[in-house]
C-alpha cells in the first residue's frame, strides 16, 4: 500500500505541473543548523535578519512542525529561453532575472502544492503544510536530502535532469512515507560558477557570502550598495542569473511547462530611461502581479540608476539628472553618481 500511495504521489505531481517529487524526513539535514550558524555569525547574511530571528526553526523542520513525519519536495523548471548572459552586452538595457520575468512563482507554485496536498489527504489521510519560499524552511537543503539534485558550489540546486532553472516547494505532512535516497554532489572539478561571478560572492566553493551578491544587493539590500560594487553590476537591474547561466548541467534543462513564468511583454532587457522615470503608481501598475513589485519603486530605480550609471551612454546622463533631486535620498544619491560616472 505504501508503494502504491508513493507511485501515485508522483504520478499526480507530475500530472499537477511539477517536474520531479521525492521525499525525505525532517531531520534528514543534521548538518544545517551549524551552517546556517556560522553563515549568520560571518555576517554574510547582510540585511536579511529574518534568518537570525529564525534561525531555530530554518535549521531543523522538526522545530517548525513536530508533527510532520515526512517531507515532500517538488522540483518546478522555469528555464528561459533565452541565455541571460546575452543580454549583460546591452548596456542601455536592463536584466532581469529569468525567474521574475513572468508570473510571480510563489502564487503559481503554491497553488500546484495546495492541490497536491488536499489530494494526498483524499488518498491517505493525515495533515500538512505548504511552504514556497514563504516560511523558515532549507527547501535547497531538504530538496538534496530527497534526493531531487545536489548543492553545487553556487550553493544553488543542481539536477541532472532540470540543469538548475526549477522552483522548490514543500509538503510538511503527518504521514510516514518512504524516504528517496539524497543526491550525489556532480560538480567535480568545475568553477565555472565561481569564476563568472562579476562580485566575488563566493569565499569558497559552496560557500556565499550575500553581501556581494547581485541578486541579494538589487532584491534584499536596503540603502546605497557599497560604491566598490556598483560598477561591477553591470545592467543587472533585479536579480543575477550569471553563475545559473554558466552552468553546464543546463544542457539537460527541461523547457519550462508553465506558460504562466514565459517572459511578459517588455520584461526583456528593458529600456532603462523608460525604468528611470517610473513613479509609484506607474511602477506598481507596470510589475503587478511580478515578484519585482515587492521590493517598491525607490529600490528598482535605485537599481536602474547604476546600470544607467554603468552604461557608457552619455545620452542617459539627461534621465539620471532628473533624478537627481529625487524625494528619496537614496534614488538622489544614486542618480547623482551616474552623472558623475557617465561623465567620467
Amino acid at each position: 500500500m505504501a508503494a502504491e500511495l508513493k507511485s501515485a504521489l508522483l504520478a499526480e505531481a507530475r500530472a499537477l505541473g511539477f517536474d520531479a517529487c521525492a521525499v525525505t524526513r525532517p531531520d534528514a539535514i543534521p548538518a544545517a543548523p551549524e551552517r546556517l550558524a556560522a553563515f549568520v555569525a560571518e555576517g554574510r547574511h547582510g540585511q536579511m535578519g529574518w534568518m537570525a530571528e529564525r534561525m531555530a526553526w530554518r535549521g531543523d523542520p522538526n522545530a517548525l512542525w513536530p508533527e510532520a513525519r515526512s517531507v515532500i519536495m517538488l522540483a518546478e523548471s522555469y528555464t528561459p529561453a533565452h541565455n541571460p548572459l546575452d543580454l549583460l552586452a546591452l548596456r542601455d538595457r536592463g536584466v532581469i532575472s529569468a525567474y521574475a520575468l513572468g508570473r510571480d512563482y510563489h502564487d503559481v507554485v503554491k497553488k500546484r502544492l495546495k492541490a497536491l496536498g488536499r489530494w494526498l489527504i483524499g488518498q491517505a489521510g493525515g495533515e500538512i503544510k505548504v511552504f514556497v519560499d514563504t516560511a523558515p524552511v532549507m527547501e535547497k537543503p531538504l530538496a538534496a536530502a530527497a534526493g531531487l539534485g545536489w548543492q553545487g558550489k553556487h550553493t544553488n540546486l543542481l539536477s541532472r535532469d532540470l540543469g538548475n532553472w526549477f522552483f522548490l516547494g514543500a509538503i510538511f505532512t503527518t504521514l510516514d512515507l518512504r524516504p528517496d535516497p539524497p543526491a550525489r554532489e556532480n560538480c567535480g572539478s568545475c568553477r565555472a560558477c565561481l569564476d563568472i561571478c562579476p562580485t566575488g560572492a563566493f569565499p569558497a566553493p559552496f560557500q556565499l557570502d550575500a553581501r556581494r551578491c547581485i541578486s541579494y544587493l538589487t532584491i534584499e539590500h536596503h540603502g546605497p550598495v557599497p560604491l566598490e560594487l556598483r560598477g561591477r553590476m553591470g545592467n543587472r537591474i533585479y536579480g543575477c542569473d550569471d553563475c545559473l547561466a554558466i552552468c553546464p548541467w543546463n544542457k539537460f534543462a527541461s523547457a519550462a511547462r508553465e506558460v504562466k513564468y514565459a517572459a511578459r511583454d517588455g520584461m526583456v532587457a528593458p529600456d532603462l530611461a523608460e525604468l528611470a522615470q517610473l513613479d509609484d503608481a506607474g511602477f506598481r501598475a507596470r510589475f503587478s502581479g511580478s515578484p519585482i513589485k515587492r521590493i517598491g519603486r525607490n529600490r528598482f530605480v535605485r537599481n536602474v540608476l547604476y546600470a544607467i550609471g554603468n552604461s557608457g551612454h552619455p545620452p542617459l546622463s539627461a534621465v539620471a539628472q532628473g533624478l537627481t533631486d529625487d524625494p528619496d535620498p537614496v534614488v538622489a544619491e544614486a542618480a547623482a553618481w551616474a552623472v558623475a560616472r557617465l561623465a567620467e
